[in-house]
């Protein structure tokens, strides 16, 4: 398998490749309790397609991010966090992110959260080909409040550290 940590290997193969849900996550860390207590948890991948062209740039990458599939472990602050209060999944219950540009080391793109759409860049850590495809691992951080989401100012995080795992396959 070919691991572009270093991002001097050339991209995937031309074409579109389907995210495989099953294999593929959002993992975020954050703190809460004014900053005391670290948090760690999930969101599940509902779809996403990823279309490697020529040039790169022309590439595009959309995933659709299950908002009902926050987990964390502790089915209060996870029920808190799925109300209105917070993502409010029942009027909102996917988050999307879809790019405008691609580099070997990033990707942009627009994230959108409870209606609310603002940029973000993530960081291209790694990648890796496998018989079916090829795997990525991105990272970013994300201020909740940016996207209105801006409940429990001080007990809960205000900084997310994320992480989007991907397996793409034919």
């Amino acid at each position: 398998m070919e691991n572009n940590r270093d991002h001097t290997t050339t991209a995937p193969p031309l074409g579109r490749y389907r995210i495989d849900t099953g294999a593929s996550a959002v993992v975020f860390r954050t703190r809460h309790l004014f900053g005391l207590a670290p948090v760690r948890g999930t969101f599940a991948v509902r779809s996403g397609t990823v279309d490697i062209a020529e040039p790169l740039g022309a590439s595009a990458v959309r995933v659709e991010i299950d908002a009902a599939s926050f987990t964390t472990g502790s089915g209060a602050r996870d029920g808190a966090v799925r109300s209105a209060r917070f993502l409010d999944t029942a009027r909102h219950p996917v988050l999307t992110y879809a790019t405008d540009g691609i580099t070997e080391a990033a990707l942009t793109g627009t994230l959108t959260v409870c209606g609310v759409s603002r940029p973000v860049t993530l960081a291209i850590e790694e990648y890796a080909m496998t018989p079916e495809g090829f795997t990525a691992r991105a990272t970013t951080r994300i201020d909740r409040t940016e996207f209105g989401v801006t409940a429990s100012r001080g007990m809960a995080g205000r900084y997310l550290e994320v992480e989007l795992t991907v397996s793409c396959v034919r």
